[in-house]
């Protein structure tokens, strides 16, 4: 009896793993199709800009305005491309290895994605960017947690706000520290316990556009980041804000151990920079 009870529990773990791995995968693809939905609005933006210098070009004949509509055709080409390729990027189904990462590239691409909704729900993005080394990561699972903590932060802010995003080298333990914070409404101390917990969530539903939670996002965000050997740590003030922190593995603090490590439940340097992007404005 013991060893078929034994049996039944360890089916039972096989069947729950899937269904774990099934909803992670469903709730995938419903964040894709709100980006595709989101970058289709910048991108048609882009090919509008790319036609009306286009049509200037063919209605000037003097070369400086010719080189002018040929310089901002160029550069919203080449925004076009990086839209494309990112949400191209995040759709494969990538394996779980890891690979020597750009995390300014990598965070400088997925706020591209969200541009025109920060700009829309008037939230002011701030970047500070030290000089860090490269990360030892999946890119692709990286950014997936990126875009649910900018997404949850923007979120927290429905009448606009200011949004923090920072990258620090950690060189005491060789590690990188990605924050995202905001001056939101802050998560209650009763709740905070709790956040990372499955299908726990601290949203009422579906905001103004549409975006709700179902409970699962910060979950695997944390499986993800303990399947790179990093932490995730929150910090939070009702009427203040929120700030999580990343710490994730330089690629030479990696270098001894290179071996992959498989995606948590189906989930599939630069120098020292202070920008802006985003406004408050309608």
């Amino acid at each position: 009896m013991a060893t078929n009870g034994t049996s039944d529990i360890q089916v039972l773990q096989q069947h729950v793993e899937i269904l774990k791995q099934q909803l992670a995968q469903a709730q995938r693809l419903t964040a894709l199709g709100e980006l595709v939905g989101t970058t289709t609005h910048e991108f048609n933006n882009v090919l509008m800009t790319i036609l009306n210098y286009a049509k200037m070009g063919t209605r000037h004949k003097d070369a400086a305005t010719r080189d002018k509509c040929f310089d901002k055709i160029l550069a919203s080409a080449n925004r076009a491309a990086t839209i494309t390729n990112t949400v191209l990027s995040m759709a494969r189904n990538r394996s779980g290895g890891q690979e020597s990462t750009d995390l300014v590239k990598l965070v400088e691409n997925t706020l591209l994605l969200l541009e025109r909704e920060m700009n829309k729900y008037r939230v002011v993005v701030e970047k500070t960017f030290q000089a860090i080394p490269l990360a030892y990561v999946n890119g692709n699972q990286v950014q997936q947690v990126l875009l649910n903590l900018l997404i949850n932060a923007r979120q927290a802010m429905p009448g606009g706000g200011r949004l923090w995003i920072k990258l620090l080298y950690d060189t005491e333990n060789d590690m990188i520290d990605l924050v995202v914070r905001d001056n939101g409404c802050g998560i209650p101390a009763d709740k905070l316990p709790r956040i990372f917990e499955s299908f726990y969530t601290t949203k009422s539903g579906p905001d103004a556009s549409g975006k709700g939670g179902t409970g699962l996002g910060l979950s695997m965000c944390r499986d993800i980041i303990e399947a790179h050997h990093g932490r995730i740590r929150v910090d939070s003030s009702v009427g203040k804000g929120t700030a999580f922190t990343l710490k994730l593995p330089t690629a030479a603090k990696a270098a001894p151990k290179r071996a992959p490590v498989s995606p948590p439940m189906g989930m599939p340097l630069g120098a020292v920079t202070q920008s802006t992007l985003g406004g408050a404005h309608s």
